[in-house]
């Protein structure tokens, strides 16, 4: 495990382990399959823990489409806008599967984050979603949307998956609307981009249709994939 990781591991663990001392105080709010924590709109005033199940983060768009901004999963945190005064939510906030979330007041989780020593662990676990949704948003430029789709996965066997000898199975269900919310491209692609990663030996679907990664040879493959387009992008500038 990096570095980064095995901060952003041990930050979840000792915010789970103080947030559920009875001592906190503060509630915890069960949530069925794909209901809404909050919608975009919405007054922004709670920060939220996930003790269980899985939350995905959507952002409308005025043309009424929606993108899928990250998928969160037990120990995880989302909402933390609020802190910054903002009064109203941009994004929406819908559960995946069943899901038990801690409700954080703004101030009041702040305060807690400073009563634990805390404070520096949150901003190096922000500073970590940052820079992810910042390796997102340059993959929307820069590259194709097989590539795009690659690299999904890729993250979402290191979020979600269960490690195996020579792959990661994730064993929650992800559509391929959900795919195509999080690549940028349609959903036909997607199925046929996932046809192909499949054929290669890639990726495997099994019959509860959860996926398994070869992370290592989806690695390569995409490595293997980006210099050939750059070598074909150079003989044309040549």
């Amino acid at each position: 495990m990096n570095p980064n990781a095995s901060r952003t591991r041990t930050f979840q663990t000792l915010l789970r382990e103080s947030l559920m001392h009875p001592a906190a105080g503060f509630r915890s709010v069960r949530f069925a399959r794909q209901s809404p924590i909050f919608v975009s709109g919405d007054a922004a005033r709670n920060v939220y823990f996930i003790e269980s199940g899985q939350v995905k983060l959507l952002m409308p768009s005025p043309d009424g489409k929606e993108g899928l901004l990250a998928i969160h999963t037990e120990g995880d945190t989302f909402g933390e806008l609020c802190i910054s005064g903002a009064g109203r939510r941009d994004e929406t906030a819908i559960t995946m599967t069943d899901t038990v979330v801690r409700e954080l007041p703004s101030e009041a989780f702040v305060d807690h984050l400073k009563c634990h020593s805390l404070l520096e662990g949150f901003v190096h676990y922000l500073a970590n979603r940052v820079a992810e949704q910042q390796r997102v948003i340059a993959n929307l430029i820069t590259v194709d949307s097989e590539h795009r789709l690659g690299e999904t996965l890729l993250s979402l066997a290191r979020k979600l998956g269960q490690p195996q000898p020579r792959s990661t199975r994730i064993e929650r269900k992800i559509t391929h609307e959900e795919l195509s919310e999080m690549v940028g491209t349609t959903r036909p692609r997607i199925t046929r981009f996932l046809l192909q990663f499949r054929a290669l030996g890639l990726i495997e679907i099994t019959r509860e249709h959860f996926l398994i990664i070869k992370e290592k040879q989806l690695s390569d493959y995409l490595m293997r994939s980006a210099n050939v387009r750059s070598a074909s992008h150079l003989s044309r500038i040549v």
